[in-house]
């Protein structure tokens, strides 16, 4: 009898650790893919829109889905970000919806004593990275404009052309 006993637990032990370890790594994972999303709004929160802000944005149904506490703020906020043309009012709502919705990921994640509502209305934004982006914003907006220019150009002289 206590060698069947043996014979059974020799089987039944490799094939348990098995299942057990795959369950954890699939947990472990999960959690992962959750932070991932998390950290990815928590940075871009400082630049605004980011093709990586975005693209979080699009997997929080399929990679918190068993959390609706998550899911029901990010419907919240997807909600006030369907607005065509948002006046100052609606922005403001945007980020306390963006804000709210960090907020519940951080306490579903077992952040909620770290990560305060406080914390996540204060980004750190130094003044140097602040003064770049000012001056890449004037020289994306500067070459917007001799381009519009040269169009002009272009467009008159082609007009002159056809007039001769």
């Amino acid at each position: 009898m206590m060698e069947i006993i043996n014979i059974i637990a020799l089987i039944l032990v490799p094939i348990l650790a098995v299942v057990v370890g795959q369950k954890l790594q699939e947990r472990a994972q999960k959690r992962n893919d959750k932070m991932q999303i998390f950290k990815i709004l928590m940075t871009s929160r400082i630049f605004g829109w980011t093709n990586e802000s975005v693209q979080a944005m699009n997997l929080i149904d399929v990679v918190f889905a068993d959390d609706k506490a998550v899911r029901t703020q990010w419907k919240t906020c997807f909600d006030k970000m369907c607005v065509e043309n948002p006046t100052d009012t609606e922005l403001s709502k945007i980020k306390t919806e963006k804000e709210k919705l960090l907020e519940a990921m951080a306490k579903s994640l077992g952040y909620k004593d770290i990560v305060t509502w406080e914390s996540i209305q204060s980004p750190y934004v130094p003044k140097g990275m602040v003064d770049l982006m000012a001056q890449q914003q004037e020289y994306q907006n500067s070459q917007s404009n001799v381009m519009r220019q040269m169009e002009k150009i272009v467009n008159t002289n082609g007009k002159e052309k056809e007039n001769e």
